[in-house]
């Protein structure tokens, strides 16, 4: 695969190429501008502004600082501090600003969110009703006593008031957390419970796939085995006024929200302020609780308005819950005083084309999904371009995993021809991206655009030498503002040091296993290195192996592990078949025919397996480790935190008999 990778560089076409019109309408070459005027500088295009922003890595965050125009009370008095101490680099010192009050900039009439529910709910709020709602709410956190520090966490689906809460929370200078309501007790404890939240926001229930669940009882549990809540703040949705009498210390948002009018009272904090806690997926151990400062909003404003483009006129859409990172980046669209899109309920009800329906009705002109949710679509023959009327999309946005060489060939063929299709990458860890675009360069298939502004990464091969053209592990070389401030309860640094620095001191080891062109700068993924495949030692990517047999008709998923089996390891492919189709010899021989041919007969499964459901974390990450585990005779944890956990049923069976 390594010859094959590199054998290709220089001859693939890319899929869309800006025109001249899109490049100097971009907000990215507003910033080369602005840069080349402040620093005399000469950048000319995207890959001479990366490298400007990773060689001089002060010099370009106080540009982004300046450029994303961030509200302080008091500037920093230098922008970093040692850039060699990785990690434990202080960013911005003597800075005093407020998360909030750099998403709450913008108080008139114009749209900050549009909400829709499954079920045909919609609300709507401008900017003006934002502010006076969060200060309200700001107020009565106040009241009861939440001061800067403490930790408020939701339990929420993806409502409007679950952001409202987060703002209140944040303005106040007090610590979020959130779960998303898709989450099981057991999940949510596991992450509230370490980290001893004062106020909880929930919800009484909601609506998936056209049914009513109810989430109180849930709420009750967590509400006894969490035992710092002093508050359960409860918003009604699926009734109007739910009944809350057996929860302790709870009350209806309606009754908590302060009547009252007043001003938010930004609380000043330093950059070293926690400002989120976030959880990883908790798949393989407890969660792990990473505590995130004011580098995220810097970061995610870079993001959002530098490299997606975002602008005020925008109505940008993520498919995305409280539980994952994509939720925050959302959100963070306030910042840029665009009109956030929120959707609550399953992206496929009533029927797959839901989505596109959302964006013809809302005039979305950004719009983000995961790869999931676009090989759902390719394999089930949906063709939203001809479906629905798209004129107002120009850009989408994919995440959560590897998108195939086909994936990226079926959005220009089937969903919009002139678009910016940016392929992101990056992680929970740093809320925010490794690798991204811009729509200043092309796009090519199977590939993200480039490394982020300020994200100085690597390809590290075994020997830990940077490696182009060749797979190898992603690696970043230095400091980034929104990487965590530090893990909760973890004073040392330990737990930190081992979940990133272990494998190359003082170089941040992500744990993916990628190739970075060296013809058009673009980077492909191929899957978490924790979980590459070693048949007679070879490194291969899962990806790889999906990005071949996904495309093979019939295929609807599937998913690759390694088994440890008479001294070497073999490969196990399980695969979840399209209605109507069946795994006969034939197509198992397709399979292994076309993975020889394009990939190498070191991709061969030995075994292929047909399955009911491939398991997947909330954030649509195939989830190879709980099915490696079974195989191998390991216990599974942290059930609660996948989307599907019933379908490991399926792998504990299939593993007793292959034993046998």
């Amino acid at each position: 695969m390594k010859e094959k990778v590199a054998s290709e560089a220089g001859q693939r076409k890319p899929l869309w190429v800006p025109s001249a019109e899109w490049k100097n309408k971009a907000n990215v070459t507003r910033f080369i501008d602005f840069v080349n005027r402040t620093h005399g500088l000469n950048i000319d295009g995207y890959s001479d502004l990366y490298k400007w922003s990773v060689e001089s890595i002060p010099e370009f965050w106080a540009a982004v600082w300046d450029f994303v125009q961030i509200r302080a009370s008091r500037k920093y008095d230098k922008v970093v501090g040692d850039l060699s101490r990785f990690p434990g680099t202080e960013w911005f010192p003597g800075a005093r600003l407020n998360f909030a009050e750099n998403l709450l900039r913008f108080r008139d009439d114009h749209p900050a969110f549009i909400f829709r529910g499954e079920r045909g709910k919609s609300a709507s709020m401008t900017y003006r009703e934002l502010y006076d709602t969060v200060a309200r709410l700001a107020g009565s956190l106040r009241k009861m006593g939440v001061v800067a520090g403490d930790r408020v966490a939701a339990y929420m689906p993806n409502l409007m008031e679950t952001a409202i809460a987060m703002l209140a929370t944040t303005s106040i200078g007090a610590v979020w957390a959130s779960c998303g309501a898709e989450l099981g007790a057991g999940a949510v404890i596991d992450r509230l419970g370490q980290i001893g939240p004062k106020v909880l926001f929930t919800v009484d229930g909601q609506l998936y796939k056209g049914k009513e669940i109810d989430l109180l009882p849930n709420v009750e549990r967590i509400a006894k085995e969490v035992t710092s809540l002093e508050r359960i703040v409860v918003t009604p949705y699926v009734k109007e006024r739910p009944e809350i009498g057996n929860l302790k210390n709870a009350v209806l948002l309606g009754d908590f929200i302060s009547d009252e009018a007043s001003e938010i009272e930004f609380e000043q904090v330093s950059f070293n302020h926690p400002v989120y806690i976030m959880f990883s997926s908790g798949t393989t151990g407890k969660p792990k609780c990473m505590v995130q400062g004011p580098g995220v909003l810097i970061n995610q404003l870079k993001e959002l308005i530098i490299h997606t483009d975002l602008k005020r006129e925008d109505r940008i859409f993520y498919i995305t819950s409280p539980s994952w990172m994509m939720w925050n980046w959302l959100i963070g669209s306030l910042g840029a005083g665009a009109t956030v899109v929120l959707y609550e309920g399953n992206p496929n009800h009533p029927d797959p084309g839901a989505m596109w329906r959302l964006a013809q009705e809302e005039k979305i002109t950004i719009f983000g999904c995961s790869a999931s949710y676009l090989n759902f679509l390719k394999t089930s023959g949906i063709t939203p371009g001809k479906s629905y009327d798209l004129s107002s999309l120009r850009a989408m946005s994919q995440t959560g995993s590897p998108l195939s060489v086909e994936g990226f060939q079926y959005v220009y063929a089937e969903i919009k021809q002139d678009l910016h299709f940016n392929s992101i990458s990056g992680g929970t860890d740093i809320n925010g991206c490794f690798g991204i675009g811009t729509p200043i360069q092309p796009v090519y298939a199977g590939e993200l655009q480039g490394a982020g502004l300020g994200m100085k990464i690597k390809a590290y091969d075994e020997s830990g030498a940077a490696v182009v053209d060749k797979e190898g592990e992603l690696v970043c070389e230095a400091p980034s503002p929104s990487m965590p401030l530090y893990f909760w309860n973890d004073p040392d640094f330990a737990r930190y040091k081992s979940a990133y620095f272990d494998i190359y001191p003082g170089v941040w080891r992500h744990g993916d296993w990628i190739v970075i062109h060296g013809d058009s700068g673009g980077i492909t993924f191929l899957g978490r290195s924790d979980f590459t495949l070693k048949p007679s030692g070879v490194r291969i990517g899962p990806a790889e192996i999906y990005n071949v047999v996904e495309n093979i008709e019939g295929i609807a998923d599937a998913m690759a592990i390694g088994q440890d089996f008479k001294g070497d390891q073999r490969i196990i492919l399980f695969v979840r078949l399209v209605q109507g189709f069946e795994l006969t010899d034939e197509l198992k021989d397709r399979m292994k025919k076309s993975l020889r041919k394009l990939a190498s007969p070191r991709h061969v499964p030995a075994l292929i397996i047909e399955v009911p459901d491939i398991p997947y974390t909330f954030s649509m990450k195939k989830v190879e480790s709980a099915v490696a585990n079974i195989f191998h005779g390991r216990p599974v944890t942290n059930r609660d935190a996948l989307n599907n956990p019933e379908s490991l049923d399926f792998y504990e069976k299939l593993a007793l008999e292959l034993k046998d």
